[in-house]
């Protein structure tokens, strides 16, 4: 992310390489999927990811054979590695330090997909995203990161790719089967949380911007919300980085906090699954989170609850560009002089572009074709690259990370703003939730188990 004014061009810009791969990814996918047997669909051409089975030994993990399983490794490595270069020739990436750095990143990345489905880290949602944060930060904490790590360790690009292909696994039909109780909710609390967070962010004197990017990733979806956000008003990459680990650190902790509570207000398992949904910042942690509740209904709930949240993320990066283009900009520059539309564009983050239209090729040409299972299946491939990327994401985001710099930047007025704004979407999400959920308003959409 620039903090300047220069537009590059469209084959030189990460954000268009990233909807290139990620829609050449669904390409794959669409064009090689294929009906195996009655009802059962398959994806031919894309390389698969390599299979890791829940474990308690770790022989458990590769149900295929630990041969089979380094030959997929293998292959998904070369694959994702040439896509990546193909991109990176246009970006000029230093490709001796890029590709051994890739190998590098790529091992971590796998490491931490195998330690995530260890059965005790399986059962509390410790993701492998933790996993590979953990190891950049150890490496950037108490070594000294490598030039071939600095070179490969390309954050952004590899997430707006990994969020392209999460595009896929959204469905309009899904949000009006089950969703629509789920997107009232995330607009209220979207929208209720985003000023308030910002708003306790400028009372503890944090930029306007910065205050932006952690209240959307305090009210929106996390992660994808907080790269949304740093693209569309253009913000500092290191405090995208900063504001993605603590979004991380505080899924952890919610984890460990939300269920319990939940049970002991016991709470019925579609309210509770409907509040940690709305309040959990990372999709796999609020998977588990539910499950940790228990019942078919928190898993559920939770589960459509942040998907409607996965929803809001193209509006919100169409209004903050339009606020950063015709306010914030002016308003630092001393500018009186309108912009022109066309600034909104160019400020627009393209990869939250190729997010929605991944999303309506999926949703409107191939599930009316060939059917929900067809989509199902085009959705699992896509998210097996999705996850993958997300991985070397923040493998990446850890190697830039200084853990020191975490607590102390700004500060810490940033971290504390942070941590009493979560608070408070905890309380006002149970407050939204106990409306639409607790059946004393309306009648259950998904009842309780």
């Amino acid at each position: 992310m620039s903090n300047g004014n220069e537009k590059p061009p469209v084959w030189q810009s990460e954000d268009w390489w990233a909807c290139f791969l990620g829609w050449f990814i669904l390409v794959l996918a669409i064009v090689s999927l294929k009906e195996v047997e009655a009802g059962k669909w398959a994806v031919g051409l894309l390389p698969a990811g390599p299979k890791i089975a829940k474990w308690t030994s770790l022989t458990a993990a590769f149900p295929k054979g630990f041969g089979v399983f380094l030959w997929q490794s293998v292959i998904l490595f070369v694959f994702m590695a040439v896509i990546t270069a193909v991109g990176g020739i246009f970006m000029k990436y230093d490709f001796k330090r890029y590709i051994p750095g890739f190998v590098v990143i790529y091992v971590l990345a796998l490491i931490a997909m195998v330690l995530s489905k260890q059965a005790f880290f399986a059962k509390w949602g410790i993701e492998y995203v933790i996993f590979a944060l953990i190891f950049g930060l150890i490496i950037s904490n108490i070594f000294q990161v490598p030039q071939i790590l600095r070179a490969a360790g390309q954050t952004e690009y590899f997430i707006k790719i990994g969020l392209v292909c999460m595009g896929a696994g959204i469905l309009f039909s899904d949000v009006l089967r089950g969703g629509f109780m789920g997107l009232v909710q995330a607009v209220l609390v979207a929208t209720a949380v985003w000023f308030m967070t910002y708003w306790i962010c400028r009372k503890f004197q944090v930029s306007e911007r910065f205050s932006a990017i952690i209240a959307s990733a305090n009210a929106i979806c996390g992660v994808s919300a907080t790269i949304a956000a740093g693209g569309a008003i253009q913000g500092n990459k290191k405090e995208v980085s900063y504001m993605v680990a603590w979004v991380l650190v505080c899924a952890v902790v919610l984890i460990l906090v939300m269920p319990p509570i939940a049970k002991w207000l016991e709470l019925p398992n579609n309210w509770a699954g409907a509040w940690v949904g709305g309040v959990i910042d990372n999709t796999g942690a609020v998977v588990a989170a539910g499950g940790i509740i228990g019942g078919d209904a928190a898993y559920k709930v939770a589960a459509m609850v942040k998907m409607a949240q996965n929803v809001l993320i193209g509006v919100a990066a169409f209004l903050m560009a339009l606020w950063a283009t015709m306010s914030l900009d002016r308003k630092e520059a001393g500018n009186v002089e309108r912009p022109s539309f066309m600034e909104i564009w160019y400020r627009f983050p393209k990869f939250v572009l190729g997010f929605i239209v991944a999303s309506i090729v999926v949703s409107v040409f191939v599930e009316p074709v060939s059917g929900l299972k067809a989509v199902k299946a085009v959705g699992s491939a896509t998210k097996t690259y999705r996850n993958w990327f997300f991985a070397l994401c923040f493998v990446s985001i850890g190697l830039e990370t200084n853990f020191k710099e975490l607590v102390s930047v700004g500060g810490g007025k940033p971290a504390i703003a942070y941590w009493i704004s979560q608070t408070a979407n905890a309380v006002w999400t149970f407050f939204i939730t106990w409306i639409l959920w607790s059946s004393t308003f309306f009648p259950a959409v998904i009842p309780p188990d």
